[in-house]
């Protein structure tokens, strides 16, 4: 095929840039390439895991329902071993939790609380911390649980915070602290919470005052 001068000019300024730039701008592309399909590939392994954990999260909701803790801790560790870094590794954690303390297994439940907190999101980290903190109120490991508590710092969780260590205070008979918690927990508390009442029946069965609701 023969080519007109123009056209000449132009397929030798084609590969002149070729032998500069070809071999790069094929690398470029390459990685590109990669780049989109590693893409892909981590968003099919993340729904994947998502789906397999999932099913793991009913078969311990079942298994909870029939309070069946032999297979709540089996099932509770497999989400944790195998999809530690996914939301549904603390819920099932938080939930075995529960279940193992219904059951009056402390120690059990203690275990699920603190993998919650050395490895879940900062709100689940809270749950966790002020729910251990109420298990080692149960054990009498009062110091214990005001340092478990102090893992609690998000602001939305402050009325939990306060009304749990004026339970510990009060258990340790530091009542004028503990009556500064339970205050404090009511100042942090909406009005219409539905937890206010009976923080206002602790505070005032310790001779505290309950304080005046802000308009």
């Amino acid at each position: 095929m023969a080519y007109d001068l123009e056209e000449q000019e132009q397929i030798a300024t084609l590969k002149e840039w070729w032998s500069k730039y070809g071999n790069l701008s094929t690398w470029v592309v390459i990685a590109g390439l990669a780049a989109y399909s590693g893409w892909n590939g981590w968003n099919y392994y993340q729904r994947n895991q998502a789906a397999q954990a999932s099913v793991l999260f009913d078969e311990l909701q079942t298994a909870i329902s029939a309070k069946d803790n032999t297979k709540v801790a089996r099932v509770a560790g497999d989400i944790e071993n195998k999809f530690g870094r996914s939301a549904y590794a603390s819920l099932a954690a938080l939930s075995a939790a529960k279940s193992f303390f219904d059951a009056n297994d402390l120690k059990s439940a203690k275990a699920q609380l603190e993998w919650v907190v050395a490895h879940g999101n900062d709100e689940h980290k809270n749950i966790a911390a002020i729910r251990l903190a109420g298990v080692l109120l149960d054990e009498k490991a009062y110091d214990e649980a005001l340092k478990a508590l102090a893992g609690a710092a998000l602001p939305q969780f402050k009325t939990d915070v306060e009304d749990r260590k004026g339970d510990i205070l009060a258990a340790q008979n530091k009542l004028e602290e503990a009556r500064t918690a339970y205050k404090a927990a009511l100042e942090a508390a909406d009005k219409n919470n539905p937890g206010r009442q009976l923080i206002q029946l602790k505070l005032e069965s310790i001779g505290g005052s309950v304080p005046e609701v802000k308009a």
